[in-house]
């Protein structure tokens, strides 16, 4: 067999030094993503494929960084041997892997893996997480926590085919989803920040799990909303589509630069049903979507970087923080109204138990049966989206009646 190439080489020693300069901030830095945008902005010699490669390296190492860790240690250049094998096939990886692997078996499944690096799969999340969500450390969960996540967006016109024109026009493949009419799935390599689509607002990127929260709540045209913790916006834009012209979305959050995009995002998009609010009224809408802050444990797959950076303290934190969110902004629904709680978390203690400690706590709601579940099993007021299933980050949803 060749050895690598002198090119090959030279990537992985780059590899092994923007690893050096991660390592100390991989398991306490939950901006680490911004530090790596940094790093892959800041490097020298190398390119916007070479950045690429570089990136989903990076990533690699952070799913599997039980696996890869003791190796930086014992013997560098095998750490990047795996790292090569187990990064997802893209047109930047191909070479790469072909020269780092040579006579290595073709990825198959996470068992398979782990049995020919001698690894145990069940060391890949947290052991601690498996009290807070043990569907997570079983196939086909486990798998899909270790795989790419996928590219999806939402469709903010009635007419898309100049959408699919401009996608075409770039040799970028695409597929509808069956779950949602209005979510896309790019397939492969693609910016679609730097479309005209996504400029002119006629398409938003956002996960279809995401997506997945308001359908399975259910939204009708017309009547008034406050999206409570709004952010940048991407569910108060789905909402102000879903509404119509004939309803309204009020935007409120405590944070002006996310504001400062949701209002540029809004303008984009030609909707002018979205006012922002400093301060929501008592008793005043019809429907109330509390998306709350949380731990991210549902974009795991995403983000690997969080679930080496998240702790137990973190999330009784987090959940404390979130049923007095969810009891502050029950105040804006008028009798009758409906509120809905959300989070990108599985973790139970930032779900069903909030849930359960807000009907404790607030006698003057009542558990609404969700519109949609999506395939999921059981039924009522609550819905935990796992990834696997529809190839989606994970969500919680829950929905409550005001008497």
């Amino acid at each position: 067999m060749s050895p690598p190439s002198r090119i090959v080489e030279n990537q992985a020693q780059i590899f092994l030094r923007l690893l050096a300069a991660l390592r100390p901030h991989w398991r306490k830095d939950r901006a680490l993503p911004l530090a790596i945008q940094r790093l892959l902005a800041g490097g020298r010699g190398f390119g916007a494929r070479d950045r690429r490669l570089y990136r989903e390296l990076m990533y690699t190492t952070l799913r599997y960084l039980p696996w890869i860790e003791p190796w930086l240690d014992r013997e560098p250049a095998r750490a990047v041997t795996i790292v090569a094998w187990l990064a997802a096939e893209t047109r930047d990886t191909q070479t790469f892997r072909a020269e780092k692997c040579p006579g290595w078996p073709a990825p198959g499944s996470l068992a398979e893996r782990a049995v020919f690096l001698e690894e145990a799969e069940t060391g890949l999340l947290p052991a601690w997480f498996r009290d807070h969500c043990p569907a997570l450390f079983e196939s086909p969960e486990l798998e899909a926590q270790l795989a790419r996540s996928p590219l999806w967006l939402r469709l903010q016109t009635d007419a898309p085919d100049a959408v699919f024109a401009e996608f075409s026009s770039q040799g970028w493949s695409w597929a509808t989803s069956g779950l949602l009419p209005d979510a896309i799935r790019l397939v492969g390599e693609a910016d679609v920040t730097k479309t005209n689509a996504h400029r002119s607002g006629l398409v938003e990127v956002q996960d279809l799990g995401s997506q997945s929260v308001l359908a399975a709540a259910g939204v009708d045209a017309g009547g008034r909303w406050l999206d409570a913790c709004a952010g940048a916006g991407g569910k108060t834009l789905q909402l102000a589509r879903l509404v119509g012209p004939g309803g309204k979305v009020d935007a409120h959050d405590p944070r002006p630069a996310a504001l400062a995009e949701l209002k540029q995002r809004a303008h984009r998009a030609q909707l002018t049903n979205i006012a922002i609010v400093a301060r929501p009224a008592s008793e005043a809408y019809d429907h109330v979507l509390v998306d709350a802050p949380c731990s991210g444990s549902g974009t795991w797959r995403r983000a690997p970087h969080l679930k080496w950076s998240t702790s137990p303290t973190e999330i009784a934190a987090q959940a404390v923080r979130q049923l007095e969110i969810l009891r502050h902004h029950a105040r804006a629904v008028r009798p009758g109204g409906r509120l809905v709680y959300a989070t990108c978390s599985l973790s139970r203690r930032e779900n069903d138990d909030i849930a359960a400690h807000f009907l404790a706590a607030e006698p003057a709601f009542l558990p609404e049966p969700l519109r949609n579940r999506f395939g999921f099993p059981g039924s009522g007021p609550t819905l935990t989206i796992l990834p696997a299933r529809h190839d989606t980050d994970g969500f919680f949803v829950a929905a409550f009646r005001r008497g």
